[in-house]
């Protein structure tokens, strides 16, 4: 699949913000054509029970994602550099960061070497835009990075929280409707300096507009006081790892600690902190790799 949105974070934030790109992704009206719908999972790498003790099917392409299963009582599964421990119905869910290796092995922690495979994933073209400007403007970053470091600090906390939620089982629907205004994955370069690439899939909608919980969850962070970047920002745990940001609100919901279900409303969509005009900016990470939230939802 081929994605051609513009989308970047404002200048100077390097890596620092868990957007990126939302103001200038916001400047970018999308042309009327709908995006291309995300692929069909793929089924065809999930071999029969007899042949392995692991089965897996999903969407295999850079930003896409996977859902497994083992035989109860096996060991951890061993993805790459990640170490899943699964359910105790065998079932495990696992993803693949916008930069991710397109070949990655897969094995089951204990098992005869000879179970282990590879999979296979679909390089993406990213929207990559090069701009003759410094990517860092003048000013006091020291100021900026005071107050910064302690927000960084709440969203690395409230990310390794495992609530043991069961959101990650199921088909994700859309947390709001409205035009696609930012796509995940697009880049700036800065007189050959990579800018952050844009984390989330933006939603343009009118201020004031409910978004709800694309899946079960437990909210691990509900900052209604404005962060830096991402304004009022919400995050909820779906489990295995998996879960989802909301940048921008205009209000929220739902506090911390509290379990949400698929469709429960938990805000309103807003301009708060970093962002030009009212959007909701949906961001989904899997153990720190960066997921596209396109892939995750039906097509409309």
């Amino acid at each position: 699949m081929k994605f051609r949105r513009a989308a970047r974070l404002a200048a100077g934030l390097g890596g620092l913000a868990i957007l990126a790109g939302c103001v200038a992704a916001e400047r970018r009206a999308a042309d009327g054509a709908p995006p291309t719908p995300p692929p069909t999972p793929d089924t065809s790498a999930a071999p029969r029970p007899a042949e392995s003790a692991l089965t897996f099917s999903g969407v295999f392409e850079q930003g896409g994602w996977m859902r497994g299963r083992v035989p109860r009582g096996t060991g951890a599964v061993l993805l790459g550099r990640h170490r899943i421990e699964p359910e105790a119905d065998g079932q495990f869910f696992a993803g693949f960061d916008r930069d991710a290796p397109l070949r990655l092995a897969i094995g089951v922690d204990g098992e005869d070497d000879a179970l282990r495979r590879e999979v296979v994933l679909q390089r993406r073209e990213w929207r990559i835009e090069h701009v003759n400007a410094a990517i860092r403007p003048p000013g006091s970053s020291e100021t900026f990075l005071a107050r910064r470091r302690p927000e960084l600090e709440r969203i690395a906390a409230a990310r390794a929280r495992r609530t043991g939620a069961q959101g990650w089982r199921q088909v994700f629907a859309w947390p709001a409707e409205g035009r696609i205004s930012g796509l995940f994955g697009a880049q700036r370069i800065y007189r050959g300096e990579p800018g952050s690439y844009h984390t989330g899939l933006d939603i343009a909608t009118p201020r004031g507009t409910p978004f709800t919980a694309p899946a079960d969850g437990v909210v691990v962070l509900a900052a209604r006081e404005d962060f830096t970047l991402e304004g009022k920002l919400l995050l909820i745990d779906h489990g295995q790892g998996l879960g989802s940001a909301f940048l921008h609100a205009d209000s929220l919901a739902v506090s911390e600690g509290q379990t949400v279900r698929q469709g429960q409303v938990l805000g309103t969509v807003g301009a708060s902190g970093r962002a030009s005009g009212p959007h909701l900016h949906w961001g989904l990470t899997w153990n720190g790799e960066r997921l596209d939230p396109l892939l995750f939802v039906p097509p409309r």
